[in-house]
């Protein structure tokens, strides 16, 4: 795999599809990472606006980041005191 030509979420397939220079593709399964790693709707949201705002920042995260610390981090919430 040498450069990346394009990256984008298809959404017949629901996946996010990297495609590189020489040919090679990749293809990650959005639902099938969504069942396996977000424990609540925040983490299912906030994968959701990576797959459709920033795919290549999302495959990032999928392939080389650690998924499950970045969405405890990100979507750190507090009940509200009653």
């Amino acid at each position: 795999m040498d450069r990346l030509i394009s990256c984008e979420f298809n959404m017949d397939t629901a996946c996010v599809e990297l495609k590189f220079d020489d040919g090679s593709m990749i293809s990650i399964d959005t639902i099938a990472v969504e069942n396996e790693i977000a424990d609540n709707m925040y983490q299912r949201s906030e994968l959701d606006y990576l797959i459709y705002n920033a795919p290549v920042a999302y495959a990032v995260l999928i392939l080389n980041g650690d998924p499950e610390n970045y969405l405890k981090t990100v979507t750190d919430y507090k009940l509200l005191d009653s």
